[in-house]
């Protein structure tokens, strides 16, 4: 029995023994007077189980059918299986009609094994690990996105190299954010100064790790990076979680807050002078803070002399020649000259090689090849076009039109953050990129001068589409827009020059 069923009996008890007058306990009771009576008949004929509510032991009046449960339950495991019970509440009603409160849908999917309360899920156990033997065995890779220069610059990304068995800072390098070739940057700086480690220990970075590598990379398997290491006989070995490599997660904290106000006391604010700074910040957190290895060997490897370092810390891609000796790259055709060692590589396959510093080779079995290069987005400058007055008007808005589009290379193409001095950036007809103004020519009157001048019934010359010569990739939109421009430039009166200018010409 409930508590209040408990309470009516004890009442009920003290009223049959004449301790209690019926009004009292009504009042007790929270009912009248001649429900007390009621409840004394029942309780003096049947005892006190009749006192309990009817409807115990029996399904509800408002019960949601079984039959509905597990409809509910069925399209949850077809198509929500990994939904929370309110975001498959949402889906129910939305989708399929199905209205359920999200605590009765908890309850359904709780007892049917499909979802976990969060107090019964087992939280993940992360033990730590020992460092490694050796300097050089592991070594942690990262890069950290922060307000290094806080106010003084940009948001930028620092690189860190960091021995696993010491703890001790290899390599610092600034970039503008975390992309292939500022790796590339620091990789080379790195094995420079130390050698070749047995293994990079990284994060699940797109840089590191790929799973759709068989699309990007011709069938390797290997980001460029990767396949950079693999060349260099150097492994590496993505983390599964966080915590697993915390030796630098937790060295990125420190820089965060010691770095931060080196530099700032230094007052640096540029990548540049950051980098220049970071060695000599290197040697002094080493000194506070690296440990002793276990075993004193340097598992570093000295470079071979095989080892390329420019030739493999680059892109590489794989593509196929056409008869005609050219090939397609991010957007840029390369046309080969054609000496007799190209001439005989019509239809088969070439390597391009992207380097950090921007230089562009095209290889085939060590050989490379000389070539001249076609881009693919140009721009309008006014050096190109003939010389007609009508075309200002025309050139302005086809020099704004390509201003505003959205042109970029091709989207598998690689991130040129890091990249310095390369042929891929994209000019545009805009005075920052060297676009001059056509000025008015000396001791020309104004336009609206030489239209007060002009005879009203001078003859007009037509200018029709062809005079609009120009060497554009434009779509059809831009044609159109520039061909109505012409239309009603060719309606505009222009009157001659004056008497005296027409007969001082030749």
């Amino acid at each position: 029995m409930s508590e209040r069923e408990l309470q009516r009996i004890e009442v009920l008890s003290r009223v049959n023994e004449r301790r209690m007058t019926s009004a009292t306990a009504a009042g007790l009771l929270g009912v009248s007077a001649r429900q007390v009576q009621r409840l004394m008949k029942t309780f003096l004929s049947e005892g006190a189980p009749a006192l309990r509510h009817k409807a115990r032991g029996r399904p509800s009046n408002n019960r949601i059918l079984d039959g509905v449960r597990d409809f509910a339950l069925e399209l949850i495991r077809e198509h929500y299986i990994d939904f929370g019970p309110t975001l498959a509440r949402e889906k129910l009603l939305e989708r399929h009609q199905l209205a359920v409160s999200k605590e009765t849908l908890r309850k359904w999917m709780t007892e049917a094994g499909i979802w976990t309360l969060r107090r019964e899920r087992k939280r993940r156990l992360h033990q730590p690990r020992g460092r490694r033997d050796c300097l050089g065995e592991m070594v942690q890779i990262d890069g950290s996105h922060h307000w290094w220069f806080e106010e003084r610059g940009p948001k930028c990304a620092l690189l860190v190299f960091i021995d696993d068995a010491t703890g001790r800072l290899l390599h610092l390098r600034f970039a503008g954010s975390e992309n292939t070739f500022d790796y590339f940057h620091a990789a080379k700086a790195y094995l420079q100064a130390w050698g070749k480690p047995l293994a990079f220990y990284s994060d699940k970075h797109g840089i590191f790790r790929t799973t759709h590598g068989s699309k990007l990379d011709r069938g390797s398997g290997l980001t460029q990076f990767g396949r950079a290491l693999y060349e260099l006989n150097i492994d590496i070995i993505c983390a599964n979680s966080p915590h697993a490599k915390g030796r630098v997660e937790r060295a990125n904290q420190t820089l965060q807050d010691r770095l931060v106000k080196e530099l700032r006391l230094r007052g640096i604010s540029t990548i540049e002078a950051a980098n220049v700074f970071a060695t000599a910040f290197m040697a002094d957190f080493n000194v506070r803070f690296a440990k002793e290895p276990r075993n004193p060997k340097d598992m570093h490897r000295p470079l071979a002399a095989h080892d390329n370092l420019d030739g493999a810390l680059c892109r590489k891609e794989v593509r196929t020649l056409t008869d005609a000796l050219t090939l397609r790259y991010d957007k840029v055709m390369f046309i080969l000259h054609p000496t007799d060692t190209a001439k005989k590589l019509a239809r088969k396959k070439v390597v391009v090689c992207d380097y950090p510093d921007g230089r562009l080779e095209i290889i085939h079995e060590g050989v490379a090849l000389s070539y001249k290069a076609f881009d693919e987005l140009r721009s309008v400058h006014r050096s190109a076009i003939v010389e007609n007055k009508r075309l200002d008007a025309v050139l302005e808005m086809v020099a704004e039109m390509q201003v505003g589009r959205d042109l970029q290379r091709s989207k598998r193409g690689p991130r040129r953050t890091g990249q310095t001095d390369h042929m891929f950036g994209i000019p545009d007809g805009a005075e920052s990129n060297g676009y001059v103004r056509s000025g008015r020519k000396p001791g020309r009157p104004p336009g609206s001068a030489r239209r007060e001048q002009a005879p009203a019934d001078a003859p007009v010359p037509e200018v029709g589409r062809a005079s609009v010569d120009l060497d554009l990739r434009l779509t059809e939109s831009d044609r159109n827009r520039i061909a109505d421009v012409v239309t009603m430039l060719s309606e505009y009166r222009v009157p001659p020059r004056s008497t005296s200018a027409n007969e001082a010409r030749p």
